[in-house]
């Protein structure tokens, strides 16, 4: 199969019978995936239906979010609250940071069976009975059946909290795309291109989503956003970041597995060394500008917008280690939250779904190589856990 970008664009519009994606900007992103695809990724069988689904429920989405807002026009001036973002290196307990956050009532987060299809938007009434979430389960578990390691690796389920790399897939400026493929043409072009109308489109499927089902404030997490956060405030002027901070030595051999692993479902081809140096060019880069920018906020009196969550604390006290972090952020911590917060750690408890076994030698790298890369961070932030 080679991918061409005008016929994915219209496949979607056949399975949708819409004809309007919006903005051109998206086109640029779609257009440098496809050729990463076709020149770069070595794509196995699988992984071309993988990556042509992926592609195609991407463009079909985008088709559904525009033409919801050409019938109510009104979902524009929804105000979307917030948010606050968990950030963080990958595999520094940023999922279970976000669960927590997830658990307090008084966020609204994004779920992921209405991650995958915003349209049509929830509603309150139904939030909890919308078919699309026994689809979700279905396509879940299919997931665990052909993929069964990653359960150990990363959790996922229909009405939990997600990562919100599928409203950025919509622009097709995401690193989710490379996570999943070999992609380095995209990656490089991605490392620095325009992300600002990327976080518009992505406050636009907010806005939708809250239309019927409240609450404003929202809660999102994906350690991509430390990339742009520019681009992220410029959509978001009153987002506030939880960080989470761990050794940096004993994370990236899990980003490494994890990734290799996913890769592994699409393309057969497997050279770790040349995984281990991407990621740690990457995330060193992602870094450089996380701390730069909250610099440069800071300068102004922006402080505010952080707080610094240890990966250690959260381990040993989640609950007292989020009130914290709220404190500092200046959020209220209820009565409710805190028992809700405690609910779900009490049944989430760490190690709790299996090992998730890696080594970071196998992707050619020493924990003195990474830490010394790290070195400003390490010497910044509480990150020796």
């Amino acid at each position: 199969m080679t991918f061409d970008a005008d016929e994915l664009e219209n496949g979607a519009r056949a399975a949708t019978g819409l004809d309007d994606f919006g903005s051109p900007y998206y086109r640029e992103g779609l257009d440098r995936i496809v050729d990463a695809l076709n020149t770069e990724a070595d794509l196995n069988d699988i992984g071309q239906v993988i990556q042509h689904a992926t592609i195609s429920n991407a463009l079909i989405q985008r088709l559904k979010v525009e033409d919801t807002y050409r019938r109510h026009p009104e979902i524009d001036d929804e105000v979307v609250d917030g948010p606050v973002f968990v950030i963080g290196l990958p595999r520094t307990g940023t999922t279970a940071l976000s669960q927590l956050v997830a658990a307090d009532p008084q966020f609204r987060s994004l779920r992921t069976w209405e991650s995958q299809a915003p349209t049509p938007p929830p509603e309150s009434a139904t939030q909890h009975t919308d078919p699309r979430i026994a689809q979700t389960e279905a396509s879940l578990k299919m997931l665990d059946d052909m993929f069964p390691l990653m359960k150990t690796m990363h959790n996922s389920e229909a009405t939990a909290a997600t990562e919100c790399q599928d409203l950025m897939g919509m622009s097709f400026r995401t690193f989710h795309f490379d996570g999943a493929v070999r992609a380095p043409g995209y990656l490089s072009w991605l490392m620095d291109c325009d992300m600002r109308e990327t976080y518009t489109f992505h406050r636009r499927v907010l806005r939708l989503l809250q239309w019927h089902c409240p609450p404003t404030l929202w809660h999102l997490k994906t350690p991509v956003h430390m990339f742009a956060l520019d681009a992220l405030v410029a959509a978001y002027p009153n987002a506030k970041f939880l960080w989470s901070h761990r050794d940096p030595a004993r994370v990236l051999g899990s980003v490494c597995s994890l990734i290799q692993y996913v890769r592994s479902w699409s393309s057969d081809r497997n050279d770790p060394h040349e995984l281990g140096a991407e990621q740690l060019d990457s995330w060193v880069e992602a870094i450089r500008r996380a701390m730069d920018f909250r610099c440069r906020m800071g300068s102004d009196g922006g402080q505010d917008r952080f707080a610094d969550i240890s990966f250690a604390d959260l381990q040993t006290d989640p609950v007292r280690t989020l009130q914290a972090g709220y404190e500092r952020l200046g959020l209220s911590f209820t009565d409710a939250a805190s028992n809700a917060v405690r609910q779900w750690a009490q049944g989430h408890k760490p190690g709790s779904r299996g090992a998730h076994d890696y080594d970071l030698a196998e992707y050619g790298l020493t924990s003195e190589e990474v830490r010394e890369r790290f070195a400003d961070y390490l010497a910044a932030y509480d990150a020796t856990a």
